[in-house]
């Protein structure tokens, strides 16, 4: 019989996220050393082919997996807006310091927020339109529109938690009549199908270095997406969220350390921000979640557990 010690573990939640949250620096940094010598695009599409060698422990979720027309075009519409997000994530990374890119990913769980009120009739209560507002300002602290230059790398960025939003989205819809490890499964096969056409027109022979490099990416994002598991199966997501405010820290770091980028206490300060917004509304969500009663003109509690996939 299982205690409820061992279901709620906060401190080994906390210590996996710490560890995903390593791999995912250690990946941005390893795409930052990638540079300019590939194209974003064929980086982006090779990444993900030579990922798939991770998806053999789930070819049972795989093969599993019902093909039905509605399946097919949520795998298929998924893929392609996860392979835009690739795509122009790839190519902020080569463009904008890291600790940027970094703070400006923390938006992506507020755009789920406002999507699942806008397209999946999910109560956005006053809490949390004051938090998405937060998260607002703390966009414009990082872009400081009018008195810094915002480069294409700010916009591609925007538009890439913009497009992991959507992907997202389309994963909640997907989990309720697909097993979760089947979402996840598919989502590269059908992300590396889609960044196909837009690879062959860019494509040039890569070097040995180059794919060496894309491996190790390909290996920490598993990596961290499996490490991320384990921390949620170890505890809520209110309690491993703020731990994720860590990658900030180390990608500003490592973003002067290693490829001598400047510590801008503005992007500290808006990521911030944007990540005390995220905390709270996945704490709202928790609290909801559990079958908590909140203060009258709040949120109405869902009837189940929401799920985001990654």
């Amino acid at each position: 019989m299982t205690s409820p010690n061992d279901q709620h573990r906060p401190l080994v939640g906390m210590f996996w996220m710490l560890a995903a949250g390593l791999s995912f620096v250690g990946m941005n940094a390893l795409v930052k050393v990638l540079g300019t010598s590939m194209n974003p695009i064929q980086a982006a599409f090779l990444r993900y082919v030579l990922g798939l060698v991770f998806l053999l422990p789930a070819i049972r979720a795989i093969l599993g997996t019902p093909l039905t027309p509605r399946n097919l075009t949520l795998f298929g519409l998924r893929g392609m807006v996860h392979a835009i997000a690739v795509m122009l994530w790839f190519f902020a990374m080569t463009r904008i310091p890291l600790a940027e890119v970094t703070a400006m990913n923390y938006m992506t769980p507020i755009y789920v927020t406002v999507g699942a009120a806008l397209f999946l009739g999910e109560k956005l209560a006053f809490r949390r339109i004051a938090a998405i507002g937060v998260a607002v300002i703390g966009v414009v602290i990082i872009l400081r529109p009018g008195f810094r230059e915002i480069l294409p790398g700010h916009i591609a960025m925007l538009g890439a938690a913009l497009a992991l939003g959507g992907s997202y989205l389309l994963a909640k819809v997907m989990v309720r009549d697909i097993r979760p490890s089947a979402v996840v499964a598919h989502l590269s096969i059908w992300v590396t199908i889609a960044l196909i056409p837009f690879a062959v027109a860019v494509w040039e022979p890569p070097s040995l270095r180059d794919l060496g490099i894309l491996f190790i990416v390909a290996s920490f994002a598993t990596a961290g997406h499996y490490f991320m598991t384990l921390a949620l199966q170890a505890a809520p997501v209110a309690v491993t969220q703020p731990v994720t405010f860590l990658q900030l820290i180390w990608a500003t770091l490592l973003g002067a350390l290693a490829f001598h980028e400047r510590i801008d206490i503005w992007v500290i300060a808006g990521g911030t921000l944007i990540l005390a917004a995220v905390s709270f509304i996945t704490w709202r969500e928790a609290v909801l979640s559990r079958g908590g009663t909140p203060p009258q003109g709040s949120e109405t509690p869902p009837a189940k557990p929401r799920t985001v996939i990654d």
